[in-house]
């Protein structure tokens, strides 16, 4: 089976005023019962904001910088994962479009790398 990456891009900032939270978690829990049922449940969680971050650039040799927060400036951030996998893309876009529902949230889709793919190393 191919392996998926499933990114949720959230806005910089507090959630509007409002948004009712445990709807959105509510929603979904739903769509994670119906991967895991599908058996394509990988890993999946929201990530904490981003001045919790830290990011690692090439300093002096192979010595690394270390800086707090993310890597670049910008107005969206990766603020959540899913990893399920599956051998229909078109079921991996459904989970996908399911979570935009529940979020409203810009979703990427990528496969991770060597699933199927010549040359490159399998995932599992």
């Amino acid at each position: 089976m191919k392996t998926y990456l499933i990114s949720l891009m959230s806005a910089d900032g507090p959630p509007p005023d409002d948004l009712d939270v445990s709807q959105v978690m509510g929603d979904l829990e739903l769509v994670n019962a119906d991967i895991r049922a599908a058996g394509g449940w990988v890993f999946a969680g929201g990530l904490a904001d981003t001045a919790s971050a830290t990011t690692l650039r090439p300093g002096r040799g192979r010595e690394a910088v270390l800086t707090d927060g993310p890597f670049v400036e910008v107005k969206e951030h990766l603020g959540g994962i899913s990893v399920v996998k599956s051998n229909d893309y078109d079921q991996v876009i459904g989970w996908a479009r399911r979570i935009h529902a529940a979020t409203g949230l810009p979703i990427e889709v990528r496969p991770f790398m060597g699933d199927g793919d010549p040359g490159m190393p399998a995932t599992e």
